[in-house]
C-alpha cells in the first residue's frame, strides 16, 4: 500500500499528499474503517497519515490510520457525535487572538491552551492586528494582555499579518514543523499564513462593523505546505471551543501555573476553592497567578460540575 498525510477533508473526501511523489490523491474511506466505534464525527482528521490502495475502478481507498503521536480535538455541534479533531500530529500549536476587531476573549484561549496541554502540543499566542492600536493604547492593553499569559509561562508574539511586523520571527518558527494555526473567524489567520508564505493563497474574509465579528472563509481544515519546509494547517473559524475527555478534577493540571502552586496545597486534592492552605490561591492573592486565568479554572470546574452530576 502507498501512504501520505491528509492535507484537506471536505466531509465526504479526502485529500493525501503521497509520501513518494508529493501528489495530491483524492481519497474516500473503506467502509469497515468509517464503521468502526470512532466517537468524532470525522475518523480521519487533516495531519493524519494514511494508507490508501487504488481499486478496479481507479478509486482510491483509505484502507488504514497510522497510530496519532496527539491531536486537538473540541466538543462537536453534531449532537450524534461526541467530539471533533481539528488536526492530528501536531508539533506546534499557535492560537491567533485580536484585542480588537473583533476582541478574542480570554476564556476561549484558555480553552483552547488547556486542550493543547492535555494532548501535550505546545502552544503560542499570536497577537495580530498590533498596527491598529495607538503608541499608547499599544503598550497599556498589550502588556496587560502579555502578563496574562507570560505569568503562565506561554509566549506571547506580537505581530501585524498586514504590515508584515516580526513575521520573520513566525517563520523561523514554523520551518520544517506541522503547525496548527486556530482562532475565533476574523482575527487574520488566513492573513497571517499569506504573510508567512507569500506563496499561498488561503481565503481571508472581511470583518462584519456591525458585530464586529468575522465572516467565515475557511469551512475545512487545510494543510498548506510551505516552500522553506514544513507545514501549517489552517482551521475553520471557531465561535466556541468546548473541551472533552477532561473529568473536572484534571483541569488544574492543565494550567501550568496553577499546576506549579498546587504541589505545596495543604490537601493533595485541593481544588483551589475554598479549602485552607491553598498555595494556590495565595499565589493567585500576591500576584503570582492572573486572576483572568483563575476566573477561567473555575468557569472549567463548573463546567465539569454541570457534566458529572
Amino acid at each position: 500500500m502507498k501512504y501520505g498525510i491528509v492535507v484537506k477533508n471536505t466531509g465526504s473526501w479526502y485529500y493525501v499528499e503521497d509520501n513518494d511523489s508529493c501528489e495530491i490523491i483524492e481519497c474516500n474511506l473503506k467502509g469497515k474503517l468509517r464503521l468502526k466505534d470512532i466517537r468524532t464525527t470525522n475518523p480521519v482528521a487533516v495531519g493524519d497519515v494514511v494508507y490508501y490502495e487504488t481499486d478496479d475502478a481507479g478509486s482510491h481507498i483509505i484502507k488504514e490510520i497510522r497510530d496519532r503521536k496527539n491531536y486537538i480535538i473540541r466538543k462537536s455541534s453534531n449532537l450524534s457525535k461526541e467530539s471533533h479533531i481539528i488536526a492530528a500530529n501536531i508539533d506546534a500549536a499557535y492560537i491567533i487572538a485580536t484585542l480588537n476587531f473583533p476582541t478574542t476573549s480570554t476564556e476561549f484561549i484558555d480553552r483552547f491552551l488547556v486542550t493543547s496541554e492535555a494532548y501535550n502540543i505546545p502552544a503560542t499566542i499570536i497577537l495580530n492586528k498590533c498596527d491598529l492600536y495607538t503608541q499608547e493604547e499599544y503598550r497599556a492593553i498589550i502588556e496587560s494582555f502579555r502578563q496574562i499569559y507570560e505569568l503562565a509561562g506561554y509566549p506571547v508574539i506580537e505581530v501585524s499579518a498586514t504590515q508584515k511586523e516580526n513575521i520573520h520571527v513566525l517563520q523561523s518558527l514554523v520551518k520544517d514543523k506541522i503547525n496548527l494555526f486556530s482562532g475565533n473567524s476574523g482575527v487574520g489567520k488566513s492573513t497571517l499564513i499569506k504573510a508567512i508564505d507569500e506563496s499561498l493563497d488561503p481565503k481571508t474574509g472581511e470583518i462584519s462593523l456591525y458585530h464586529n465579528k468575522g465572516k467565515h472563509t475557511t469551512t475545512f481544515s487545510e494543510m498548506y505546505r510551505l516552500k522553506e519546509g514544513g507545514y501549517i494547517i489552517d482551521t475553520p473559524g471557531i465561535k466556541s471551543f468546548g473541551l472533552v475527555d477532561l473529568e473536572k478534577n484534571e483541569i488544574g493540571r492543565y494550567f501550568p501555573e496553577i499546576f506549579r502552586y498546587a504541589q505545596d496545597c495543604q490537601y493533595y486534592n485541593c481544588t483551589h476553592t475554598h479549602e485552607p492552605g491553598c498555595s494556590v490561591k495565595e499565589a493567585l492573592e500576591n500576584g503570582k497567578i492572573a486572576e483572568e486565568r483563575f476566573i477561567s479554572y473555575l468557569k472549567l470546574i463548573e463546567d465539569g460540575n454541570q457534566k458529572y452530576r
